[in-house]
């Protein structure tokens, strides 16, 4: 196989007192970060100094041992910061355009460190896979097969994938947001001009889309509990059905899943 180094030295990405970067970690994911194309911001913040390098190679972990290569940064300095320790200022190096997103990587970690030296290391980081296109998030699977975590929701969003838009923008419907935390679940509907898709961009923005329940909640705890919450689908409807109809579909699910007397609706 030919190596991750030996592609970079050939497309004039030079590699000079080296640390690689075994991105793992959630709230948000590392994946999740690049799917925003927020990896590179996600990856400057640390909580130790933990790039006292020159160069950083950032491997984003996929399953396993495979990694996706997200890209050669110089480190240009450090700051502390307030949410987080350290907050480190990078630059992408030129060249990589062909390469972030769609190199996939093999390496074996061994060991829990997640940065380690290039100089020792990087013989081992073996290519499996050049994708034909970046990695994005995976096309709409289907109405009946939806199941979100709220940060793929809000990377979709994010993106406007139009897959997605598309399927959710043309549909009313019913909808389950269940807490993974407590088991609580919130039953509620989209009745707007652009259906599911509308209503859950409301999520992504507020975290409770203007629903009291989940805003007493995300007071009580914080805006970064929303990260607990999944979606998906109970039914769906034409935009020609009366918002009237999809209402008492969405009062039938409340009484089915005891979303008021066990949940979180309040009516």
């Amino acid at each position: 196989m030919i190596g991750l180094v030996d592609i970079l030295k050939i497309s004039g990405v030079p590699l000079k007192n080296w640390k690689i970067h075994l991105a793992t970690g959630s709230n948000p994911s590392p994946l999740e970060a690049y799917y925003q194309g927020k990896f590179k911001e996600w990856q400057e913040g640390q909580t130790k100094k933990n790039f006292q390098c020159e160069m950083v190679l950032g491997l984003i972990h996929l399953h396993r041992d495979r990694w996706l290569f997200g890209g050669v940064y110089r480190v240009l300095g450090v700051r502390e910061g307030k949410k987080i320790a350290y907050i480190y200022k990078t630059q992408l190096l030129p060249g990589q355009d062909d390469l972030i997103g769609r190199v996939i990587v093999s390496f074996k970690r061994q060991f829990r460190a997640s940065y380690i030296m290039g100089q020792k290391f990087g013989h081992l980081l073996e290519i499996t896979e050049v994708r034909p296109r970046k990695l994005s998030v995976e096309p709409f699977p289907g109405h009946n097969q939806v199941l979100l975590t709220h940060d793929r929701l809000a990377t979709i969003v994010a993106q406007s994938d139009p897959s997605w838009r598309s399927a959710l923008s043309s549909v009313k419907g019913v909808y389950l947001i269940a807490d993974t935390r407590t088991g609580r679940l919130y039953v509620g509907s989209a009745t707007g001009t652009n259906g599911i898709w509308q209503r859950w961009q409301g999520y992504v923005e507020t975290g409770h889309g203007g629903n009291q329940e989940l805003i007493g909640l995300l007071k009580k705890r914080g805006l970064r509990y929303s990260r607990n919450f999944t979606y998906t689908i109970l039914e769906i409807a034409d935009l020609q059905r009366t918002d009237e109809e999809i209402v008492r579909r969405e009062q039938h699910w409340k009484r089915a899943l005891l979303s008021r007397e066990q949940g979180m609706n309040r009516n």
